[in-house]
C-alpha cells in the first residue's frame, strides 16, 4: 500500500508560481511511475503531468507544457510539480497519483493509477 500526501497548494496571483510536493508515507517511490491530475469545480478530473519510475521520461498536458515541470528527488521519497506563469484556469484541486512500473512509458489515463493522495487546493486569482 502506498500512501501519498500532497502539500504546497495555496492562493497565488496570476503570473505567480507554486511548487507542489508529493511524498510517500513510510516507503520510497523508486519503482513507481507518478502523475499529477487536477479537478476544477464542475469539471472532470484531468491529466496534468507524469514521470516514469526513473525520472527520465515526462509528459505534460498541452495546457501546462512549458509552464509546469515534474521532477523526482534523488532519494525517491518525493516528487514535485513546479508551476510557473500560473493562470486563473489552473485553479483546481491537484492530486498526486502512482502506479507500480519499471518501464519507460508514462500513462495519462487516471484509470492506470492505483494510489492517490487527498489533493491540495491551488487557487490563482486574476
Amino acid at each position: 500500500q502506498v500512501q501519498l500526501v500532497e502539500s504546497g497548494g495555496g492562493l497565488v496571483q496570476a503570473g505567480g508560481s507554486l511548487r507542489l510536493s508529493c511524498a510517500a508515507s513510510g516507503r520510497t517511490l523508486s519503482n513507481y511511475a507518478m502523475g499529477w491530475f487536477r479537478q476544477a469545480p464542475g469539471k472532470e478530473r484531468e491529466f496534468v503531468a507524469a514521470v516514469n519510475w526513473k525520472g527520465d521520461n515526462t509528459g505534460y498536458a498541452v495546457s501546462v507544457k512549458g509552464r509546469f515541470t515534474f521532477s523526482r528527488d534523488n532519494t525517491n521519497t518525493a516528487v514535485y510539480l513546479q508551476m510557473n506563469s500560473l493562470k486563473p484556469e489552473d485553479t483546481a484541486i491537484y492530486y498526486c497519483a502512482a502506479y507500480y512500473s519499471r518501464t519507460t512509458m508514462i500513462l495519462k489515463d487516471e484509470r492506470n493509477y492505483d494510489y492517490w493522495g487527498q489533493g491540495t487546493q491551488v487557487t490563482v486569482s486574476s
